[in-house]
């Protein structure tokens, strides 16, 4: 049975790897055939209608996908901590299909959304299919949906202990003891194909096991600083679109998804002709402030991180298909560097790009409750102690700050026909 485990773990890794490569490339070919091209270089010189158009007709056929399967709108990563918790697949393989098909329109349009629920889906579709292949018994279940879903998330993320930090905190806690052998398998082999044919998040900057004391005072500034952005983040989500959604809209509750479509294709295709970089997943603009690759003025930052800040909260509530771990990393990164900008400013001898990637990490993990997705995604992003450390105080601080007013949950809900909303 151990053999067959193993060779179940492998097998399970090398396919989600590339099922999940397909997947992020089938993203990038949809987006440059819809803006025909790279969108950062050729939204300037499209028609500004056609701008308009395309995230609003994808956002509308996205609702109607959704329309049809309801299990399409959710994140994916819940539905698989839940198939776990009734211990078999409550996905379907048409559902993934048309989440994936839903998931790719939103991204390639502009849509402010992740890849992590989709690929955490996939992942465990291709396990329970090869669970069924090796005709495991019934209890093992469960182990291979964590395994699935844990290597689909280490290939989209091109880092193996940053997908299952993710799989644990999210859907496979229950079992890490007793399955973890399996888990790292099929991560670090899902892994392996991922990086051969996508661009991981990495920092260029590392000085390792060197600490700087001169970041000590500076990362204790960056609580509050943050935490105000997070503050701004959920207020904008739940006081504002909340409010929205579910007073002024309350009485065209059929009406609802239509409304919100237009909104969304409406604030997508403003961001595009305001500033293309605002727009999409966000992890070019990771990659880019982590490590420098070009100075932008604190004016620009500071607008791009409104924009993107809006950009994600309409997503949600236009039904965009997707994670938010990519955008709120994107938010995180752009906070970090203003304020690291703005330190300069002030003749204190920071870099930008550090507090960048301790951004990155702290404001999706307060965000998403994943502390220890944050530090561990810190440590294999940047191999530095500046950063991990500062990341680990941080996203305890800022979450204990943050939940003083807001409570923050897992689930995102936002339909207006729900009873019980919970809070965000």
């Amino acid at each position: 049975m151990l053999g067959k485990l193993i060779i179940a773990s492998i097998i399970t890794g090398l396919i989600s790897g590339f099922f999940i490569t397909f997947y992020e490339l089938l993203i990038t070919f949809v987006t440059y055939f819809l803006f025909m091209g790279d969108p950062y270089k050729t939204i300037p010189t499209l028609p500004v209608w056609y701008i308009y158009l395309v995230p609003t007709l994808a956002i509308f056929f996205v609702n109607y996908i959704v329309s049809k399967d309801k299990n399409i709108r959710e994140y994916g990563v819940s539905e698989i901590a839940e198939s776990i918790a009734k211990n078999k697949m409550i996905i379907t393989t048409k559902t993934l299909f048309f989440k994936i098909i839903a998931s790719t329109l939103s991204l390639s349009s502009g849509f402010l959304a992740g890849t992590e629920g989709p690929s955490a889906g996939i992942g465990a579709m291709i396990a329970y299919q090869i669970h069924r292949l090796f005709r495991f018994p019934e209890m093992l279940i469960k182990m291979m949906i964590s395994v699935g879903a844990s290597s689909g998330i280490a290939a989209i993320f091109v880092s193996p202990v940053t997908g299952m930090a993710f799989a644990v905190e999210n859907i496979a806690y229950q079992f890490i003891k007793q399955y973890i052998g399996y888990l790292i398998l099929a991560s670090m082999i899902a892994f392996s194909v991922g990086i051969n044919f996508l661009d991981p998040i990495i920092f260029h900057h590392s000085h390792g096991r060197h600490f700087n004391n001169t970041y000590i005072i500076a990362n204790l500034i960056f609580i509050p600083f943050i935490t105000a952005f997070v503050y701004f983040y959920l207020f904008l989500k739940k006081r504002v679109l909340h409010f929205i959604d579910l007073e002024i809209f309350k009485n065209f509750s059929r009406w609802r998804n239509h409304i919100f479509a237009l909104i969304g294709g409406g604030t997508i295709g403003t961001i595009l002709l305001i500033k293309p970089q605002a727009a999409f997943s966000g992890k070019v603009i990771v990659i880019t402030l982590i490590n420098q690759e070009h100075h932008l003025s604190l004016a620009l930052i500071l607008t791009v991180i409104v924009l993107r800040i809006i950009g994600t909260t309409i997503s949600i509530y236009a039904n965009a298909v997707g994670g938010l771990f990519l955008p709120l990393m994107s938010i995180g990164a752009l906070i970090g560097y203003a304020f690291g900008e703005l330190l300069r400013t002030y003749y204190m001898p920071v870099e930008p790009f550090y507090f960048a990637a301790i951004g990155a990490a702290v404001f999706m993990g307060v965000l998403m409750k994943l502390p220890l997705t944050a530090v561990v995604l810190a440590m294999e992003t940047t191999f530095d102690y500046n950063v991990v450390v500062a990341t680990g105080v941080s996203v305890v601080l800022v979450s204990y700050f943050s939940n003083l007013y807001f409570d923050i949950r897992k689930k995102y809900i936002t339909r207006a026909d729900k009873v019980e909303v919970q809070k965000e």
